[in-house]
């Protein structure tokens, strides 16, 4: 855990703290930021870097105890850990990979205010490393709130200070100083680079404009998450939707929106938590019985035979499903519970007993990780639920995952050949009933395990990684997984909800690929903590990239920047990982009234019924008819039994906000089905004169997500599609021989099943090659 090596009170409530971090220290540059979790229950919190040291490992950053969250950052002392210490992120300053011999003709100015400062820092004293000159400007309120003036004076050839009541250096804003430097002194500047509070920032570009001085502005304090997931630091760059954390920090100061991104960084400011949920803790051990059977059965033959409080029952019609219990819809729609409680030992037996054991099974050409279907169940049927367990377990690494949330209704399931007749065999509730069943008795995937003397670099700890991860380490070889996030599971953790998805059940499956050798090293930020061709150096002879797709796509439509406007990943992220709707977890939410989600997959559900557990009327707004929903259709309908109303063939053209920059309104068009589109789905055509505007006071867009392209910028000679898609062949292998990848980070946002079918790809590729190499 990240240790406090030094705390140094700087001005009133304003701490220094030095952090031990050697990765980060030896990967930082000017500029870059860190994200910082301070306990269990905190935000995200993203800061500049405002110094490093490579001797000694350490980075330091400069913390205002401001808000809730900054003042539990600045109580912890000396020799204590944060929880989470993330980084480094976000691009260099633009001068760190300019040529310095034409850096050396040129004058910088750099102008900090307050905590914008301590990041100063280290970019004055590139220059000075470097044998460039730069003066530099501060402002403060008054003396006493003057921080680090002697590091400053060190790296610069001239510091200016200026306070706003005169009690220290010149009396006045940073932008008053600017002018008389110029006008007065006669100063020639060529670039000014400005960093501090947002209305320093945009008075600081009015006053340069007026000078022809082009001026950079570092984004920080927009920033929600900082890796990109969440789309919520998005800002208006000319025009143009950009990410602060991604294409930033640092931008074109004459080019940004300072009016919008001010009224967007005011959208927790004295936030109350959304209402308390009763109880939302997870309730799987509900779904298998406290009485299930251990006993090993050969005899296929058993029906009647009693085993502990268990009897075997095969089912009367075997064409008709044995139903599953769920809560209420009114109950599950005020909690995070799980909605489905599955079958218990008696039900599961006599659902399997359907099966008809094929000898062609269609269903096993159905899974994308090809489960040996009709063997799991059979075990099952005969109350051999150890032996089903140890099936499943030979074909994934994940199963009360996939038995969960895989759209077994269009894979494996359809091609049942019941179906022809009556109801497939429910393959992924038995699923989900063997691991519960093995989670709760312990059982573990053993066997001893040849170790090779080859190491595998994974990237991302989501389906695709854990499931490659898995494969490979069940092979014999030594597996590293690199994860960004503080949590493993990928989107399983930060975009499934628990009354989906509960964390426990990925937790326990994360921990069996651990049992297994796997080693995670969680915030790791492959591209910044390291580049994947560092990591090829250390002695990696494969890797494997299964980061996903986790840069939300907008409709950029007028008002996407208004506050009340999130994309599904942030919403999600903050309710899901950052647990928002919990009193005792620091990360704010905002939900209004009235909700619109925009959008018709998975997403779209799980956004729409995580804001209606947090008291919101909700309408999901979809373009084309209920037929084209991309959904599951348990998902559609447990969405509509818990209330969520469905405006189908209606599409958003504007959202409208109040003057205090929040959302009030939101415009839509009625559309009809034209011609079908690339897709395959009739194309939705707007009708002429069918706009109209509803209230609402939250839109939630979940149009899908494309890669981060944090891996391809930072990776050399990898071949990207032009949407951003990294290109593989069949095998799973990039235009790098050694380099593999696979998951949403090839395909786009696809389903957590066809995930594992890459990364299982994915291991059998890596296995071969490493074998022949």
């Amino acid at each position: 855990m990240p240790k406090i090596l030094k705390k140094k009170l700087l001005a009133p409530n304003i701490y220094l703290f030095d952090i031990y971090a050697p990765k980060i220290a030896a990967s930082a540059k000017p500029g870059q930021f860190i994200i910082l979790i301070a306990d269990k229950y905190s935000e995200r919190i993203p800061l500049t870097i405002s110094d490093y040291n490579v001797e000694k490992g350490s980075v330091q950053i400069v913390v205002q105890a401001s808000g809730e969250s900054t003042k539990k950052i600045a109580s912890f002392k000396e020799g204590e850990n944060f929880k989470d210490f993330v980084g480094p992120l976000g691009h260099a300053s633009d001068f760190c990979d300019m040529n310095l011999e034409s850096l050396k003709d040129k004058k910088y100015l750099f102008v900090a205010g307050g905590v914008g400062t301590a990041p100063v820092y280290p970019q004055a004293k590139f220059f000075k490393e470097n044998g460039l000159n730069c003066d530099i400007i501060i402002g403060a309120k008054s003396k006493e709130f003057v921080i680090l003036e002697d590091e400053l004076k060190s790296v610069c050839d001239n510091l200016y200070i200026a306070t706003d009541d005169g009690s220290y250096g010149f009396k006045g804003l940073v932008t008053d100083k600017i002018v008389d430097l110029i006008e007065n002194e006669n100063k020639k500047y060529d670039h000014v680079v400005s960093i501090g509070p947002m209305i320093m920032m945009k008075f600081v570009c009015l006053t340069t404009k007026k000078y022809n001085l082009p001026t950079t502005v570092s984004l920080n304090p927009i920033m929600v998450d900082g890796t990109g997931m969440c789309g919520a630091c998005r800002v208006s760059i000319g025009g143009k939707t950009k990410f602060a954390c991604v294409d930033g920090p640092e931008f074109d100061g004459h080019l940004v929106d300072f009016d919008s991104a001010m009224k967007r960084q005011r959208q927790y400011v004295n936030n109350k938590k959304t209402k308390e949920i009763a109880d939302h803790h997870c309730t799987m051990d509900l779904a298998v019985s406290d009485h299930l059977a251990e006993k090993s059965v050969q005899d296929e033959n058993l029906e009647g035979e009693t085993f502990e409080n268990f009897t075997i029952k095969k089912a009367k019609d075997r064409f008709k499903r044995v139903p599953i219990s769920e809560q209420a819809p009114d109950e599950r729609n005020k909690n995070f519970k799980e909605v489905c409680l599955g079958y218990t030992a008696e039900e599961a037996v006599e659902e399997a007993s359907r099966c008809l054991n094929c000898k062609k099974p269609g269903c096993v050409g159905g899974c994308p990780v090809s489960i040996d279907i009709p063997g799991f169940i059979k075990e099952i049927a005969n109350g051999n639920f150890k032996e089903a367990y140890k099936v499943l377990s030979l074909y994934t690494s994940l199963p009360a995952v996939c038995g969960r949330v895989c759209p077994q209704e269009t894979q494996c399931e359809e091609r049942c050949v019941l179906a022809n007749r009556g109801d497939s065999v429910s393959i992924g509730k038995l699923e989900r009933f063997t691991a519960d069943y093995a989670r709760r008795h312990q059982i573990k995937d053993s066997g001893d395990i040849k170790k090779l003397n080859k190491k595998v670099a994974i990237v991302g700890a989501g389906p695709a990684g854990l499931t490659c991860a898995g494969e490979l380490a069940k092979m014999g070889y030594d597996v590293t997984i690199f994860e960004a996030l503080q949590q493993s599971g990928g989107v399983l953790i930060y975009g499934i909800p628990e009354f989906r998805l509960p964390d426990e059940v990925v937790e326990y499956e994360v921990e069996n690929i651990r049992n297994l050798g796997v080693k995670i090293e969680n915030n790791f930020v492959i591209g910044r903590t390291m580049t994947i061709d560092d990591i090829i150096k250390e002695g990696y002879e494969a890797v494997f990239i299964g980061s996903g797709a986790g840069l939300p796509k907008f409709m950029n439509i007028p008002g996407e920047n208004l506050n009340g406007v999130y994309s599904a990943n942030e919403f999600l992220t903050r309710n899901n990982l950052m647990r928002s709707f919990d009193e005792e977890y620091d990360t704010p939410v905002n939900v209004g009234e009235k909700v619109a989600v925009i959008g018709g997959g998975n997403v779209a559900m799980d956004a729409a019924r995580v804001a209606k557990r947090l008291g919101a009327d909700v309408s999901i707004v979809y373009r084309r008819t209920e037929k084209e929903l991309p959904a599951r259709a348990e998902e559609v309908h447990h969405a509509k039994e818990e209330g969520i109303k469905f405006e189908m063939l209606t599409a958003p053209v504007e959202i409208i906000g109040d003057d205090e920059g929040w959302v009030k309104s939101l415009k839509c068009v009625r559309n009809e089905l034209g011609e079908p589109d690339s897709s395959g789905r009739r194309r939705p055509v707007p009708i002429e004169g069918s706009e109209y505007e509803e209230k609402f006071e939250t839109v939630i867009m979940a149009l899908g997500t494309n890669p981060n392209p944090l891996i391809s910028s930072t990776t050399k000679n990898l071949e990207i599609a032009k949407w951003g898609g990294i290109i593989v062949n069949e095998e799973s292998q990039t235009s790098r021989e050694e380099i593999f990848a696979g998951g949403d980070a090839v395909t786009g946002s696809a389903t957590v099943i066809l995930a594992m079918g890459a990364g299982k790809n994915a291991a059998k590729s890596i296995d071969e090659f490493l074998r022949n190499k």
